[in-house]
Order: C-alpha cells, then sequence, then structure tokens
C-alpha cells in the first residue's frame, strides 16, 4: 500500500487537472485522500476507457482549436458545404431561404463560426443565438426548423467552397470556362473560391446549387471545365489550328 500511494503521489504531482475513472469504478480510500490533498478533481463515468478517450478527445478538439468568426452564411447543398459571402444587402440571405425551399440545410446565417479541426477539416457551425434562424429583409427572423421542418437545419457541416456574391459592376472579369482556380485562405488552409455576379434576373440560388454540383463532382475527379479543354484542344490539333 505504501508504495501505491507513493506512485500516486507523484502521479498527482504533474498538476493534472483531473482523475477520470471510467467503467463506474471507484477510486480506493487512501487514493482518494492523496487526490484531496493535491486538490485534483476526480470524475466516475459508466463508459469504458477507450470510448471515453475517443469522446473525450473529441470534445477537447472542439473546445480548444483554432476558431474564426467569417461573415457569411452557410449551407449543406447535397453534402457539400458552401459559405455564401457578400456585402450587405447583396442577398445571401434570399439566396439561403431559396435554397431551404429546395431542400436543402442551413446550418448558419449571416455569421459562421468555422473551427479548424485535426489541421486539415475546418467545420463551420451558428453561433448558439442565432442558431437555427434567418433574417430576411422586409419579413425579420424566422425560425426555419419551425417553418419548414427539422430536415432544413444542420447543427455543423465541414467546409468543401466559398463563393462570395458580387456585383456585376464590380466584378472586373469573368473567367468563362473555369480553368482559373480560386482558392479562400481559413485558418491556413485554402478552400475552392468562386465569385458569381450579381445583377437583376439571374436565379442566384440555382447558380450556387449548380456550383456545389460542379464542386461534388470535382472532389470525385471529374473537372468540366478541364475536360471540355481538352476536347478543344484535341479538336483544334485535328483540324490542323494551332
Amino acid at each position: 500500500p505504501k508504495t501505491r500511494v507513493k506512485r500516486f503521489r507523484d502521479l498527482c504531482a504533474r498538476k493534472i487537472p483531473c482523475l477520470v475513472m471510467s467503467r463506474g469504478f471507484h477510486l480506493a480510500t487512501d487514493l482518494l485522500a492523496v487526490t484531496a490533498e493535491a486538490q485534483i478533481a476526480v470524475l466516475r463515468t459508466p463508459m469504458i476507457t477507450m470510448k471515453f478517450i475517443n469522446a473525450a478527445t473529441i470534445a477537447l478538439e472542439m473546445d480548444f482549436s483554432p476558431t474564426v468568426t467569417e461573415f457569411g452564411s452557410m449551407v449543406d447543398i447535397l453534402g457539400v458545404g458552401v459559405l455564401i459571402r457578400g456585402s450587405s444587402g447583396i442577398g445571401k440571405s434570399e439566396c439561403v431561404l431559396g435554397l431551404i425551399e429546395r431542400g436543402y440545410s442551413l446550418v448558419s446565417d449571416d455569421v459562421t463560426r468555422i473551427t479548424r479541426l485535426e489541421g486539415r477539416e475546418l467545420m463551420a457551425t451558428a453561433p448558439d443565438l442565432t442558431r437555427n434562424h434567418i433574417e430576411v429583409r422586409g419579413i425579420g427572423i424566422i425560425n426555419v426548423a419551425s417553418v419548414f421542418g427539422i430536415g432544413s437545419i444542420r447543427i455543423e457541416k465541414r467546409l468543401d467552397l466559398v463563393v462570395t456574391l458580387k456585383d456585376w459592376q464590380e466584378v472586373e472579369s469573368v473567367d468563362r470556362i473555369g480553368l482559373d482556380r480560386e482558392f479562400y485562405e481559413i485558418l491556413g488552409l485554402q478552400v475552392p473560391h468562386l465569385t458569381i455576379p450579381v445583377r437583376p434576373g439571374r436565379d442566384m440560388a440555382r447558380l450556387i446549387e449548380v456550383a456545389a454540383m460542379d464542386q461534388k463532382l470535382k472532389g470525385l475527379g471529374h473537372d468540366s471545365a478541364i475536360q471540355f479543354n481538352a476536347k478543344l484542344l484535341n479538336l483544334m490539333e485535328h483540324r490542323g489550328i494551332k
């Protein structure tokens, strides 16, 4: 027992924040006295050790991973997480509303919290205050889950694509084929980025939907722009055009 207590004192001397007993086990009385002396909290869980370690790792990573706030709305479109950015009044919320009506899910409106997980993945969620809500100019605040059903919301989603809505008069040039790749940096990671010109009569929700579909295809190894360019070059070579 003396050796056990000594080893336990050595463990507590490392200034650990707490001890967790898995499988519902109780700590022996003499060891409990050592933790009380060292002012270390003792917790108990019915979970088996490996399951607790996995759950604790995920929870700690979510709490301590680097986080940034982006001004934009986040939507899940066919499994593709799309962050919609743009200046105030450009029509972000209206686009999101159109996408929700098409059956897609809202993650956040106007303000999005983004966390870098495992150093290689960006996870987006909404602030607690605005979660499940969207502001529509002229109507006000809408509870999306109440109006469109529980399937119209998501708590969190991986970020796969950033779309910036910009007034068409402010867009200097547009890549009509799509060969030029743009990226938007968030927390040191490069995310595919598109700039879509906004002008009266354009169905912006539909354009963002197509952009998400195209991004999903690219993730599967099918790039429409590259394939079209290759066909064009082959045709020009066949006809002897330089």
